[in-house]
């Protein structure tokens, strides 16, 4: 399975600040640690034309010049820095190569980014430690790529389980037929208002393993069948992006919600599971996780990358 970090562009951040940036290092110590025939590569940073699939070129602009007001810097959460753009577009990167890995034939069928998942950031502002929308730009461009190599029109699943709500995401794909996006998130957490998408499952505050897994087996269903509704005019859906967040984690500081290790597991096989008797490819990002113990939400993920790494090898024996 192809794996990719970016993990040396690491952005200094304040004293007391909330975001807790060593979590990326960690977890690729973790990963090597723990899965040794994983080889992690460090991907290539987006181009202002990937970027511009997606973000307005003003927008673009102003964070590559830094010219971003500072209202505009408070709303993201970082301030602005050239380590702070190179980061952005190296999260923007490793997702899109993820995606390529995911699609590709023969070794694809999962791939994973221990990071990115930046989906409060919409096309013209970036928002809640999002900067540029990876997911978004990463699905334009290999949908663009598609249709250039093939003359297909590539259909996207955004299957987000991270415990706030993808409203940038949401708001960039609202009037786009070709990306269907799924949310489970909790109803009273940021952001506090929320962008409608395809699918948006509001979860109460203290959401338990079973409630939470419920409510995932039917959005899964709910979704694939308006998939099945559209599928006699489109093509199923040929690749999904999974926003495996670590933050419905009952350790977490941020989250609300109350999910246990395990499940958590179990939410992540249930879309993998899910996804491979499908033939849908995915490409796996970290998005968030604020544990009030760092080592705890580095252990949810890490669990995600071995979870992902056994489903890649259920998707080599299926096209063996």
């Amino acid at each position: 399975m192809r794996v990719f970090s970016n993990h040396r562009f690491s952005i200094g951040l304040p004293p007391g600040h909330r975001f807790p940036m060593p979590k990326y290092e960690l977890l690729r110590n973790a990963v090597e640690a723990h899965c040794p025939d994983l080889a992690i590569t460090e991907a290539d940073p987006a181009s202002d034309g990937e970027l511009a699939l997606v973000h307005t070129p003003a927008y673009i602009d102003a964070i590559v010049q830094g010219t971003l007001p500072a209202a505009a810097q408070r709303e993201i959460g970082f301030p602005w820095s050239e380590r702070m753009v190179e980061r952005s577009r190296r999260s923007v990167g490793a997702t899109v190569a993820a995606a390529r890995a995911a699609l590709g034939r023969p070794g694809g069928g999962v791939a994973c980014h221990l990071a990115g998942g930046t989906h409060h950031a919409y096309a013209d502002k970036g928002s809640g430690y999002c900067v540029f929308n990876d997911v978004a730009v990463a699905a334009r461009l290999l949908q663009a790529e598609a249709f250039r190599a093939q003359r297909r029109r590539l259909r996207v699943w955004v299957i987000d389980l991270d415990v706030h709500q993808g409203n940038g995401t949401a708001a960039i794909f609202r009037s786009d037929p070709s990306v269907f996006t799924l949310s489970l998130h909790g109803a009273k957490n940021f952001p506090f208002r929320k962008e409608a998408g395809d699918l948006d499952i509001d979860l109460p505050d203290g959401c338990a393993d079973a409630e939470y897994l419920a409510a995932l087996d039917a959005a899964l269903d709910e979704a694939w069948a308006r998939q099945l509704d559209v599928a006699e005019h489109e093509a199923p859906p040929g690749l999904a992006f999974y926003l495996a967040g670590a933050d419905p984690h009952e350790g977490d500081r941020l989250g609300r919600l109350k999910l246990t290790d395990d499940g958590l597991a179990a939410r992540d096989r249930r879309v993998f599971d899910f996804l491979r008797a499908r033939g849908v490819p995915v490409a796996v990002t970290m998005a968030g996780g604020y544990g009030r113990d760092i080592a705890t939400t580095v252990a949810v993920q890490l669990r995600t990358v071995q979870l992902a790494q056994a489903a890649w090898q259920a998707w080599q024996r299926d096209w063996a």
